[in-house]
């Protein structure tokens, strides 16, 4: 019972000292700087519950929820637009899933970090989103790339017991 008040305690502390904390305290911030990942974190989070709760509808509301989130990207081209997307298309199991335009959608957000000190968390969630639809298309090539290499031993195959039934005896 003691640890449990120790740590509640503890955990209390921590949050008041974060809730003190002031923009440009934290970690390498000015406070633009500041406020535009706090912005951008908050947004990760909303994309991640978002992509969750379409996940679980049927497939006409995600098609509904695809339309919208399209007719949203058209509207502002933006790295939350790309991103809301793109989780969407990558949505396993979708009758919309597709890879390789969600690939293309993270492709220059996936890259911009490359170009920037330090990536804002959108960035960094699109990298790792990228990072993870490629692996995915890469283990989707390489599965058909197998399934031709069986399909061509199994041509030889034929062949070869073809030919040793027309082979007389």
């Amino acid at each position: 019972m003691i640890r449990i008040a120790a740590i509640l305690c503890s955990i209390s502390a921590l949050a008041g000292c974060a809730a003190l904390s002031t923009p440009g305290s934290g970690p390498g911030g000015s406070g633009p700087s500041w406020a535009r990942e706090n912005r951008e974190s908050r947004q990760v989070l909303e994309l991640i519950a978002y992509t969750q709760r379409v996940a679980a509808l049927q497939a006409d509301e995600q098609q509904r929820e695809l339309n919208a989130s399209a007719q949203m990207l058209s509207k502002d081209r933006g790295a939350y637009g790309r991103v809301r997307l793109a989780l969407l298309l990558a949505l396993p199991g979708t009758a919309f899933n597709d890879d390789t335009r969600a690939a293309g959608l993270l492709e220059s957000l996936a890259g911009a970090g490359a170009s920037e000190s330090a990536p804002g968390p959108m960035q960094q969630f699109a990298g790792l989103l990228h990072a993870q639809i490629s692996e995915r298309l890469r283990e989707q090539r390489r599965t058909v790339q197998l399934k031709e290499q069986l399909e061509a031993l199994k041509a030889v195959e034929r062949n070869i017991i073809e030919r040793e039934q027309a082979r007389p005896r």
